[in-house]
């Protein structure tokens, strides 16, 4: 099979196309012949030496995918309801970019009705890591406020759309005025300009000095301190990301005065038992909502496979609003 391989740690051009044995499932994973994968985060981090692969994970890059099951554990599938040739999307701790590729059968969900394969494909570590922390670690209830740090994101983006269908008041912030402008058309109520703006006096004053209920963080480092001070009682952060530092110092007395939860994760390293709970939850509650078309999938461009570098050199220039998603 045809995949993408990070042929030594550096910048996107040491992403190069070659050639792989095909994947064999295992007990309780499927074969996908994979027509879109989805780019994220952590393959920059993967491609630069800076996020070291699971033990047991493939080393080729890429967490997600949607194509065609072509075989796999029968006996799995049936009590999944799956069979071959069906349209799915998965979740998978590596091996995504390729042709071919092997996921937990707990890992696949169907493709929305209506949605093509790089739409779908766009869909499974946003959501995935949406669901797990805005919604279940952080516990975000209808009427509740969730302030979104980048929101024109892949992850900002999935944010803003569960959350509003979800009942909570969306702020958001990003790093121009188009993103904002992209942010509010997706949903959200408020999109601050961080790089004009001091988003902590933004937030008080659009919340009457109440704060949010909820913080989802990708940036960590000096956003905590400032971060804290957002936060209405009771008030939630989570980090997800460390992308402005890996160290934070910040207002302990505002922790304890304001009984604030400051928690985070990280999605890959998670057990399967933990990813298929999430599946079942975002099959339930999110999907139909897909369907419906009340949430959408955001891509804001597709490269062929071989065009991975490009992919990822766009990625890092962070002018994106959305997913970037490969074609096979």
């Amino acid at each position: 099979m045809r995949v993408i391989e990070i042929t030594s740690f550096g910048p996107p051009e040491v992403l190069q196309a070659g050639t792989r044995p095909d994947p064999v499932p295992t007990a309780g994973e499927v074969l996908i012949r994979v027509r879109a994968s989805g780019i994220n985060r952590p393959d920059v981090l993967q491609r630069t030496g800076n996020y070291p692969v699971p033990p047991g994970a493939s080393d080729i890059p890429g967490l997600e995918v949607a194509g065609e099951i072509v075989g796999g554990d029968a006996a799995a599938m049936l009590a999944a309801h799956l069979t071959i040739g069906d349209r799915v999307c998965a979740l998978v701790a590596g091996g995504g970019y390729a042709e071919l590729c092997v996921a937990p059968v707990g890992q696949c969900l169907p493709v929305p009705a209506g949605l093509s394969d790089i739409e779908a494909a766009s869909l499974p570590e946003t959501f995935f890591t949406v669901w797990s922390n805005v919604f279940e670690r952080a516990r975000l209830q209808k009427g509740e406020i969730l302030l979104v740090q980048g929101g024109s994101s892949g992850i900002g983006v999935t944010a803003i759309q569960i959350a509003k269908a979800m009942g909570a008041t969306v702020l958001v912030t990003a790093g121009t005025d188009e993103k904002c402008a992209a942010c509010v058309a997706l949903g959200a109520d408020h999109a601050i300009n961080y790089k004009t703006s001091d988003f902590v006096e933004q937030v008080k004053t659009l919340t009457k000095g109440q704060g949010v209920n909820v913080i989802l963080d990708m940036v960590g480092g000096s956003y905590v301190a400032r971060e804290v001070e957002c936060l209405a009682e009771g008030g939630r952060l989570v980090i997800i990301a460390v992308q402005g530092g890996l160290k934070a110092e910040f207002n302990a007395g505002l922790v304890l005065r304001r009984r604030l939860t400051i928690t985070g994760s990280t999605l890959r390293p998670r057990s399967l038992e933990f990813k298929t709970a999430v599946a079942t939850a975002l099959k339930e509650k999110v999907w139909p909502l897909i369907a419906s078309g009340a949430i959408k999938s955001v891509i804001h461009a597709t490269f062929l496979a071989d065009d991975a570098c490009r992919a990822h050199a766009l990625m890092e220039s962070n002018e994106h609003i959305g997913k970037i998603v490969l074609t096979w």
